[in-house]
């Protein structure tokens, strides 16, 4: 067993720290992506001029409330646990449909929105072109989100959150960067574990100096999925990347799609969860929902093996259907895990 353990007498179970964006959903095929000279699978920055080209040139589309980090937030809500979302949006329409959204989800979410001169490139939006494999191809407009800054950390939230998510797309700018850090920095004053995904492969290129030395020390709670993982550490073989992670945190959880999960400590604890069964209809959010699961248990008690079968559970829900927010009573959904 893992000597890391939740801190208790906390009021908020998992404190969630990322873009603030409105996910915009259609379904597609591979020729519009490479019409659009888009990477399958990945999450690209585009600017309001792209944002506007693509939106115009796309199907029918959905509007649902997302962002990696909000969606692990709602996602610990729908278990029925205490999670708070840190995130900018614009004092606009998408901002109010944002916010509204994520508190009618049960979440605290109390940061205040860019106003005036500041508010100007709006909610963030991402458009998001599921292809009939089921795979997301994600072309995110950052507006305001990027603008999370350093007087949006609060030190109280930090001090009654039993651990903090930190979302690695915010990696991209100089500000929220510099929010994260000292998130980070307030979460190891106070005793509160830091958990850290690592977003997207790309993510991870971009980045990778920076990441390792955040999940060597700084990080309690790593999540990536194969591709992440890999590509962090410059290897071609999973086995290797893992051995190589076990040693920078206190606990890594990695995904592998449909080979399942593989959860490990640095006291060498490895641990395997299978994929739960499901019928795979829209991929985002599988990541964002895993980590849900995991921290939803894990901040409440649970033992490695039932944190990540509740994590297994949520991402099989919420690909079970478009969108990256669960539809699902997670809680009810779980019953009997533990």
């Amino acid at each position: 067993m893992s000597a890391l353990r939740p801190p208790g007498g906390r009021s908020v179970d998992v404190a969630c720290i990322g873009n603030a964006i409105v996910d915009v959903l259609a379904h597609t095929d591979d020729d519009f992506l490479a019409r659009h000279g888009m990477a399958k699978g990945a999450m690209q920055l585009i600017d309001g001029e792209a944002a506007h080209r693509i939106y115009g040139d796309m199907p029918p589309a959905i509007e649902i409330s997302g962002g990696s980090a909000a969606n692990t937030a709602a996602g610990v809500a729908a278990f029925g646990a205490r999670a708070a979302f840190v995130g900018k949006v614009a004092d606009d329409e998408l901002g109010e449909v944002f916010a509204h959204d994520i508190r009618a989800a049960g979440v605290e979410f109390s940061t205040s929105p860019a106003v005036g001169e500041q508010a100007a490139a709006g909610t963030a939006r991402c458009l998001v072109l599921v292809t009939p494999d089921a795979q997301r191809t994600m072309n995110t407009y950052l507006g305001v989100a990027a603008l999370v800054g350093i007087d949006d950390v609060d030190p109280d939230l930090v001090a009654r959150s039993s651990v903090v998510y930190c979302e690695g797309y915010l990696w991209d700018e100089p500000s929220a960067k510099a929010a994260l850090r000292l998130a980070m920095d307030t979460a190891h004053d106070a005793g509160t574990p830091v958990s850290f995904t690592l977003s997207d492969g790309f993510c991870v290129d971009r980045h990778r100096a920076e990441f390792l030395e955040l999940v060597e020390h700084r990080v309690d709670i790593l999540f990536a999925n194969e591709v992440e993982i890999c590509s962090l550490y410059e290897v071609d073989d999973f086995d290797e990347a893992a051995r190589r992670v076990r040693n920078h945190c206190q606990i890594a959880c990695l995904t592998r799609s449909g080979l399942g999960s593989v959860v490990l400590t640095a006291d060498g604890e490895r641990i395997y969860v299978p994929a739960a069964p499901t019928e795979v209809v829209d991929t985002t959010g599988a990541g964002d929902l895993y980590a849900a699961g995991f921290l939803t248990g894990w901040s409440r008690g649970a033992d490695l093996h039932v944190a990540g079968t509740m994590a297994a559970a949520a991402a099989a829900e919420v690909i079970s259907h478009l969108g990256a927010r669960p539809q699902a009573d997670l809680a009810r959904l779980t019953e009997g895990i533990a």
